[in-house]
């Protein structure tokens, strides 16, 4: 899981952003993502594997953008997007912007495990992108999500907060967030047309 864009909501800021979204890159097995980020990692000049050591994909070359999104097109993996025209939210929630995240979340969550996106039984991972430093937060997102997966459908879930340096295939959902944020933001959709077609679901929230 990764998201793209930000939470402000002044506008008149510079670099404030008009969409924020939520990506799920669902698979049964994380290590088909794992593989594909090392491949790619592995084909760049020695000079810039050096300099990077993770790949991210608003600083990566085009070819190498498409290059990642084509191995992913290609695996079996689905994709989901909760995605807010941040104009339309709700003025109570844009002043609480951890309870609008951990809610958002739990939508995307809701819808996968609703449209058996996932198998229910067995262990189930969930590994999210760190965005908070402060671990208040994030035991707060993770208590949140547990609990609405349990009380909701009766689902046991385990949840990890890691660094894209720490777990490779957040790389992967880095790539595939931003994709779909440029689409939006910047209704630039060259590289969406290449994972389009793993996109289970991408829907707008208080549209």
């Amino acid at each position: 899981m990764d998201e793209s864009g930000d939470l402000g909501f002044n506008f008149k800021k510079n670099g404030t952003t008009n969409f924020f979204i939520i990506t799920f890159l669902v698979t049964e097995d994380k290590r088909l993502l794992e593989k594909i980020v090392k491949k790619t990692h592995s084909e760049l000049k020695i000079k810039i594997k050096k300099k990077i050591g993770v790949l991210h994909c608003a600083k990566e070359k085009p070819v190498t953008r498409k290059k990642l999104l084509k191995r992913i097109s290609s695996k079996n993996c689905q994709i989901m997007v909760v995605y807010l025209d941040k104009k339309k939210v709700y003025t109570k929630l844009q002043d609480e912007k951890q309870v609008l995240y951990n809610y958002v979340t739990n939508i995307l969550l809701d819808r996968i495990i609703s449209k058996k996106l996932i198998k229910t039984k067995g262990k189930i991972e969930l590994i999210a992108s760190r965005r908070e430093t402060s671990r208040f937060f994030n035991e707060n997102f993770k208590n949140y999500l547990n609990q609405k997966a349990k009380k909701d459908h009766m689902v046991d879930i385990k949840i990890e907060i890691r660094t894209p340096s720490e777990e490779k295939s957040l790389q992967a959902v880095d790539f595939v967030s931003w994709t779909i944020f440029r689409k939006l933001e910047y209704k630039d959709g060259e590289y969406y047309k290449i994972i389009k077609s793993n996109i289970f679901e991408e829907n707008p929230l208080f549209h």
